[in-house]
């Protein structure tokens, strides 16, 4: 069986659905292979999306045409703002879904695409001639051809499963790994390494005594994730919090004998921000104890996944140690915990637009990369599959900025800097988080989102109205005068602890503008001269992110640069002086002696847009 593609997606996962749906709705021929299609667009781990750096990612991939929030709202149980008490560039938003909801919902948009077909197999071996890429060959022995593939295999290529002592292969709980596909990139010239990660156990929740826990529910006023919906249908369901306690941690030392990751069995790096429970005990001593959230898994189930004590230890000790925790003491664990290693390959083979150096036509997106995280995953997929159906259309590549969008920094930070540990999105990562927040995501990005023909033809018509509501609210606020305070209302907006809603309140009338628009207001006025002062610094550094350095450019050649910095920007070939200053070791001498050479060399400038 032979059949020709423009683009060929491996992975039914978060990047896989992003990237085959980009694809195929920008007029590419697309192939997903995956090897289960009931498992397209599962959530593996927690059910949830968003999260701290993690919703303005979803808010990006909405602003500009991709399916996660909206696959969010349609199968979300809870709403939280996470840190509603800081300033906006801080917050973030994050859902409780419903697993099988948002499972069934992203099968159902995938199905629904006349051109995109879905195929059922393992794919062993990237098809390559003269270093462009041909097409794939899968276990079954079918051979597809196609010029631009995207790889997207999560935790399955060469995943091996760990639970105490015991380890087996596997990709996830029930589900094989995909074996062939790392050795076959490694013979391409691909650095593939390992990343560990884990998961806890299930809970069925009818075993739980919810009696004495902590109940916490979620916002009252639901600000869904798409920009696109307009409300929130499903019933919302609380969470509960529990903690560990000294009882648990004496359970979890007594077991570290036959914990995989203290005995050597796994070796690959963890996620440092979200480590095993017995990672935090034997790493932080002095605490007596850590928080535990359970989280709902749907409507239709009685089942919960208890946030904060992923664990690779033997089933006898997960159930000492669930069972020592307050609420949780005649519980039944539906499923175990475990720990997963899986290989991946070092993003800096990687251009910016996701694109390989090695191979022309193939790019890769997701937990291949070296991240962590449906959000993340779903983002690189989504660009992958824009660039990769770019190049079907003869169309420049899309590449966001770091100034632009958390997009751009996950993807700058990847093929740039690498990663030895898997990558997670933080507000702290993005240098201009004031000007690159969640609420304004569609105002930075929808007009490319638009342009690419993935955003809705309404987008740019809210953004308009938005920026023309907002501008119109900010005159007025500036000529009203409050003459006791001797004081305009858009100066009374500047000071600290009072908001909009305090101004509208104090004109005993209601604000008349949606929450955008008065986020996008306040920002506006409290931090106006902070944003001056942001756009200046992006202007600054703009301007070597406008100096391109040719494909092939000989860094050999160029005196005054040491080997050690010849060499990595030989590998690395960076497209701009910019993407070059942030390389590690590449000090600011060096960028002024290869601004020389690039003008001495008549160095284009990159074209806007």
């Amino acid at each position: 069986m032979e059949k020709r593609y423009d683009v060929i997606v491996v992975g039914g996962g978060h990047a896989g659905c992003e990237a085959a749906l980009a694809a195929s709705r920008r007029g590419a021929g697309t192939l997903l292979v995956t090897l289960k299609k009931e498992a397209i667009g599962y959530t593996s781990c927690n059910p949830s999306i968003g999260g701290v750096g993690k919703g303005q990612l979803v808010k990006e991939i909405d602003a500009l045409g991709g399916e996660m929030a909206k696959a969010a709202d349609a199968s979300a149980i809870q709403f939280r703002m996470l840190n509603s008490s800081k300033g906006y560039a801080a917050r973030s938003s994050r859902a409780q879904i419903d697993r099988r909801l948002y499972n069934f919902y992203m099968r159902e948009c995938l199905a629904a695409r006349e051109d995109l077909d879905i195929f059922e197999d393992e794919v062993k071996e990237v098809l390559v001639a003269s270093g462009a890429c041909e097409g794939v060959r899968t276990g079954g022995g079918h051979i597809f051809r196609a010029p631009n593939v995207v790889l997207t295999p999560g935790t399955f290529m060469n995943g091996v499963m760990h639970i105490g002592l015991e380890h087996f292969s596997g990709g996830r709980m029930g589900e094989n790994a995909s074996a062939g596909l790392s050795e076959n990139l490694s013979s391409l010239g691909f650095r593939v390494g390992s990343l560990k990660t884990g998961t806890p156990a299930r809970l069925d929740g009818r075993t739980i005594d919810f009696s004495v826990l902590e109940r916490q529910a979620g916002d009252e006023h639901i600000i869904p994730f798409s920009f696109s919906t307009g409300g929130i249908t499903l019933p919302q369901r609380p969470c509960y919090i529990t903690r560990t306690n000294e009882e648990t941690h004496r359970v979890i030392r007594e077991g570290l004998d036959r914990s995989p990751l203290y005995t050597g069995k796994i070796r690959s790096t963890g996620v440092r921000y979200c480590p095993s429970i017995e990672d935090k005990v034997v790493k932080f001593p002095q605490r007596d104890s850590h928080v535990v959230f359970l989280e709902p898994e749907g409507l239709d189930t009685d089942e919960y996944y208890p946030n904060g004590i992923s664990t690779s230890l033997p089933v006898d000790v997960q159930e000492r140690m669930v069972r020592s925790i307050r609420g949780l003491e005649n519980v039944k664990i539906n499923k175990p915990a475990y720990g997963i290693e899986y290989d991946f390959v070092d993003p800096t083979h990687l251009f910016p637009t996701l694109e390989t150096k090695t191979v022309r036509g193939l790019f890769m997106a997701g937990q291949i990369n070296g991240t962590t995280g449906y959000e993340e995953a779903a983002a690189l997929g989504l660009m992958a599959g824009i660039n990769a159906s770019a190049k079907v259309r003869g169309e420049e590549a899309v590449v966001l900025e770091r100034s632009q969008a958390y997009t751009g920094v996950l993807i700058d930070d990847l093929v740039t800097k690498g990663t030895k540990e898997p990558y997670r999105m933080f507000t702290s990562r993005v240098e201009y988080r004031i000007l690159v927040r969640e609420d304004n995501a569609d105002t930075r990005l929808a007009g490319i989102g638009r342009g690419l023909g993935l955003a809705a033809e309404d987008a740019l018509e809210r953004v308009l109205r938005k920026k023309e509501r907002v501008e119109k609210e900010k005159k007025r606020l500036a000529a009203v005068m409050v003459p006791s305070e001797k004081a305009s209302l858009a100066q009374l907006l500047k000071r600290p602890g009072i908001s909009y809603d305090d101004i509208a309140e104090m004109e005993d009338k209601g604000t008349g503008l949606s929450y955008y628009e008065k986020v996008q207001l306040e920002v506006d006025i409290k931090y106006k001269g902070y944003i001056e002062r942001e756009l200046a610094k992006i202007k600054k550094f703009s301007d070597l992110e406008k100096i391109r350095i040719p494909a092939g450019f000989d860094y050999s050649g160029v005196p005054g640069l040491s080997n050690e910095i010849k060499e990595k920007l030989a590998f690395l070939r960076p497209r701009s002086l910019g993407q070059a200053s942030r390389v590690s070791g590449v000090t600011p001498a060096a960028i002024s002696i290869l601004m020389i050479k690039l003008r001495a060399n008549g160095g284009r400038r990159r074209k806007k847009g």
